[in-house]
């Protein structure tokens, strides 16, 4: 049964759709995407484990530092095996981490939580994120940014889906539980019931990607399509580069900090994102006008602009290029932070927005990157390129919440804070996207010297 998950077995037949492989990637990335959900249970394991929300904070955070380990080490055997055993293995990971994390749950084991939802989750987010990747680009040659964006989406919008279901399974496994009021806490079985129901579910709905998935045949391009075409653009090449070559080349190591600066950038408002609205409008009681329930809407609104800027903004950069659609989220980028730190706090409608559209960069960033690495290498190993490039998002995901919380702890106390304590932590974005920004205007072709001989390429795909 499991030679059915080799590549040789996945290869798509005669006739058979492309426009399937982007619902087949997208049941994973859903499914990997609850990862932005965790906030939904924060407070009930902060009661059920009697710690702190710091000590509940690290199992969010060694997911995402597994996700980007495992990418990057995985990233080789990702290529070297197809997409269908590795969304396989990335479903039996990602469901193993919530059912190991329920049994932590049910004896009060936290450590058993970070090995679970932590570890083993990790590496199924990381393995789960760029299996469909490499796959994707080889079906849409003519549109990859497009095909990505579909995909990645998906992750970003994991949480809306999540969100939503996780109150009312809790509510459902505890009659005490309210969904509706941010403080309600749930009971140690509704949170056990609630991850073994999620583990289960979700592993039957990434089967689907799993059988779905197919790799195109060799030498196949889509009607119409000219491989010629290719040359004519600048910053794409035809050659192809190894990934072990394309940790040698400059041109990614520039791409990893325009990665590392976006998503920290992004990252600093998305951690902050229900305190920073109310704290920005305080009357002079130091009571927030934006109540909690708005608040969490902001979260969702927010969501959505992550959502629809993966998909809006890398189908885009098909058209205008990579390059040009990063001198946007970067420098525009810059712009949004320095009009949300000096005028953001005027008007509720006004901060909304321009946090919208910087999360959207943020969504955007991390959809079109696939396609700018398949510009710069080929489609040889771009999965694993991929997987080595996103450890960027590891560093970031800790570097961005250590400025914007750095700079707010040394500012006051959480529910006291004013717009003025985000400042210095706005302003530091802006100087952290000009070294992005910088970066990218860095970015040139991979010299030939690094290109793989047709010979070479062709022994080590066989």
């Amino acid at each position: 049964m499991f030679s059915m998950l080799d590549r040789r077995h996945s290869v798509a037949a005669p006739g058979f759709s492309r426009w399937l492989i982007p619902p087949a990637a997208l049941s994973v990335h859903l499914c990997i995407g609850q990862v932005y959900a965790t906030s939904v249970y924060k407070n009930s394991f902060v009661a059920h484990f009697d710690t702190g929300q710091t000590a509940v904070g690290i199992i969010f955070s060694i997911a995402i530092v597994m996700l980007g380990l495992s990418a990057a080490i995985g990233g080789t055997w990702v290529e070297a095996n197809g997409p269908r055993k590795a969304m396989f293995v990335s479903a039996c990971f990602w469901a193993a981490g919530f059912l190991v994390a329920a049994l932590g749950i049910g004896t009060r084991q936290l450590w058993l939580v970070y090995l679970g939802y932590g570890v083993l989750g990790g590496i199924g987010l990381g393995i789960g994120y760029i299996s469909p990747v490499s796959t994707l680009i080889k079906w849409f040659p003519d549109r990859p940014g497009l095909a990505t964006g579909l995909a990645i989406m998906g992750f970003g919008g994991g949480a809306l889906i999540a969100s939503p279901l996780s109150r009312q399974l809790l509510s459902f496994y505890d009659a005490g539980y309210d969904p509706n009021v941010a403080t309600s806490v749930a009971s140690g079985g509704a949170l056990v019931a609630l991850f073994l129901t999620l583990g289960i579910g979700y592993f039957a709905i990434m089967m689907f990607g799993v059988f779905t998935v197919r790799v195109p045949p060799d030498g196949w391009t889509p009607d119409g399509f000219d491989p010629a075409s290719v040359k004519e653009k600048p910053l794409v090449t035809t050659a192809s580069v190894s990934a072990a070559n394309a940790i040698r080349t400059r041109a990614f190591w520039l791409l990893w900090i325009v990665l590392f600066c976006n998503v920290t950038a992004g990252i600093g408002i998305l951690e902050q994102a229900s305190p920073m609205i109310q704290d920005f409008f305080r009357d002079s009681g130091g009571t927030s006008t934006v109540a909690v329930a708005a608040a969490s809407g902001f979260v969702g609104v927010l969501s959505l602009f992550n959502m629809g800027g993966r998909f809006a903004w890398s189908s885009t950069s098909d058209v205008i290029g990579r390059r040009r659609i990063y001198m946007i989220y970067l420098g525009v980028g810059m712009v949004l932070y320095a009009l949300l730190a000096s005028v953001g706090h005027t008007a509720v409608g006004l901060f909304v927005l321009l946090a919208g559209v910087i999360l959207s960069f943020y969504g955007g960033g991390f959809a079109t990157v696939p396609a700018y690495l398949r510009d710069l290498f080929g489609t040889y190993q771009v999965g694993a390129i991929h997987g080595r490039l996103l450890t960027a998002w590891s560093a970031a995901g800790v570097a961005g919440p250590l400025i914007v919380n750095g700079f707010l702890d040394a500012q006051g106390k959480p529910g006291t804070l004013t717009a003025s304590a985000y400042r210095p932590a706005l302003f530091t974005m802006v100087a952290v996207l000009l070294v992005g920004f910088v970066a990218n205007l860095l970015v040139r072709p991979v010299p030939p010297r690094f290109h793989e001989q047709p010979a070479e390429e062709k022994e080590a795909v066989a």
